[in-house]
């Protein structure tokens, strides 16, 4: 962000669902002057009360997905409860942010995920290609040849709920592929370039994909990449 009047209500919620009790001040400045955040805001806190409450109990990092995916290991049924509860109340405030949202340009939307979690370009995050099959099953997907070396895999909140934010090093460079779930997008800008990233949206298995790169070339390199290697069911 270069100064505080392009902090604006996507920039708030996104801030307050990263660390719902440490606001940076551009944050807390737009608060102040947005009822909608604030309503936004007070939701936000009444559910971290309530889990806070429930789960009494740590959740190692990357659990949610792994327990998406079938790689948990055995636990107290009781603690599974918990851990499941706290994964559909993440999934609730990710759709209930999005839908509240205006309507976003899918490609933009891309880039601006990507801006928005550098970490995923530095850490190593259930990198596993048999996940990462898996991953693309759910999605409505068939890998049929590899596509370069898996670094990264999360769920994120994405506009039509949650979807996964994959990093992958391919031969056309590193790449970020976003699986959005929801409606194949129609009339809608499904190129973009921001801030030195370039996002293609492509409709494809449950929703679309997004891939994001560092030029024009690469972003269609590996898209074209990902049409031939994956089977996408539409």
């Amino acid at each position: 962000m270069n100064g505080p009047t392009e902090f604006n209500c996507l920039d708030y919620r996104r801030a307050k669902l990263a660390d719902p009790t440490r606001l940076p001040a551009q944050a807390r400045a737009h608060e102040t002057g947005c009822p909608r955040c604030q309503a936004f805001a007070r939701r936000m806190d009444a559910q971290e009360e309530r889990i806070a409450r429930a789960l009494a109990v740590p959740v190692p990092d990357g659990l949610a997905e792994r327990m998406l995916l079938g790689v948990h290991r055995r636990r107290p049924p009781w603690r599974l409860l918990a851990l499941a509860a706290s994964v559909v109340l993440s999934v609730s405030v990710g759709l209930q942010f999005w839908r509240e949202g205006p309507r976003h340009d899918y490609a933009r939307f891309a880039i601006e995920h990507v801006l928005h979690e550098p970490e995923a370009f530095t850490d190593h995050r259930l990198a596993d290609p048999e996940q990462f099959r898996h991953v693309l099953a759910q999605f409505g997907a068939e890998l049929k040849a590899p596509v370069g070396r898996i670094r990264y895999m999360k769920l994120c909140p994405v506009p039509e709920g949650t979807g996964w934010h994959i990093v992958i090093e391919t031969e056309f460079g590193l790449a970020t592929l976003l699986l959005i779930p929801g409606q194949h997008p129609r009339g809608a800008q499904l190129e973009a370039a921001l801030r030195g990233y370039v996002a293609m949206v492509v409709p494809a298995g449950q929703g679309y994909f997004a891939v994001v790169t560092d030029s024009a070339d690469s972003v269609a390199a590996v898209a074209g990449m990902l049409k031939e290697r994956v089977r996408w069911k539409t």
